[in-house]
């Protein structure tokens, strides 16, 4: 038996509403990841590209405890978007798999907004991508079949990446906008940001599920890299600083995306 997703209500209203706001939350942080990706890699950023180092670049503006809460309750708004679409479906689609998928998001996105709620109120906001990565794995190893579940983790990461960027590539997620209510500029300008952001987005999830499943053939947790970490790795490939500079440019892309979003995804 299908839910039924109330039509014009109030309820169809609200999470409407939570996810506008959650998209603005997510491009929020994902701009200023960027920004940090390219002063690293023009060597002058010494903080972590990551939520945290995120986080605390607004703590440091004017106003900067106001803005995280702002950025908490966006988060739960998304959160609570993302589990009305596990319940009902999102834009007409009921298959199990995309319900499901949509779960996995909210839970997501509660523990980011727990985590950014925490920092706002000085508790920090748990450990950086690098270390939550590296004692994720060390513990995962030290279990019975850990190797085994570490490297399925981190071949499921990098699946993810991959199809996120195999998917930009095929403007996939243009089928979520309403494309019809743009003029053609500003239908290009999404286009681009889209496109560049989430191959951008998906080479780091790749890079980083690469990174445990060397972790796992190797049997050596220091191996994992979060956010920042697999970001720093861009730098210190053959092609230089200007790949993590290209791949930091389009985070960047994605925030702006991700404010596209908030304006025309159908919801």
């Amino acid at each position: 038996m299908e839910a039924n997703k109330p039509e014009g209500g109030s309820v169809d209203r609200v999470t409407t509403v939570a996810g506008r706001v959650g998209f603005v939350a997510r491009g929020v942080v994902y701009a200023l990841v960027g920004v940090l990706a390219l002063r690293i890699a023009f060597g002058s950023g010494g903080e972590d590209a990551d939520r945290q180092g995120a986080l605390h670049q607004v703590a440091m503006r004017p106003f900067g405890e106001v803005l995280l809460w702002a950025l908490a309750v966006g988060f739960v708004g998304m959160a609570l978007w993302r589990a009305s679409t596990a319940v009902f479906g999102e834009a007409g689609q009921k298959k199990t798999g995309s319900r499901l998928l949509s779960a996995g998001r909210a839970v997501f996105y509660a523990s980011v907004a727990w985590g950014t709620a925490s920092y706002a109120a000085g508790s920090g906001g748990g450990s950086d991508s690098d270390s939550a990565s590296k004692d994720w794995t060390a513990t995962a190893l030290a279990q019975p079949g850990g190797r085994w579940l570490v490297g399925a983790v981190g071949l499921g990461l990098a699946a993810v990446g991959t199809a996120i960027a195999v998917r930009a590539l095929q403007r996939r997620f243009l089928r979520k906008l309403d494309t019809s209510s743009m003029n053609p500029r500003t239908r290009t300008a999404v286009t681009g940001t889209g496109l560049s952001g989430n191959v951008a987005r998906g080479s780091v999830y790749a890079a980083a599920g690469a990174f445990v499943v060397v972790a796992a053939v190797r049997f050596d947790a220091d191996r994992a890299k979060g956010m920042d970490d697999t970001l720093r790795s861009f730098a210190s490939s053959a092609a230089g600083p200007w790949l993590l500079a290209v791949v930091a440019c389009g985070l960047v892309l994605y925030g702006v995306f991700s404010f596209a979003s908030a304006r025309w995804r159908r919801f």
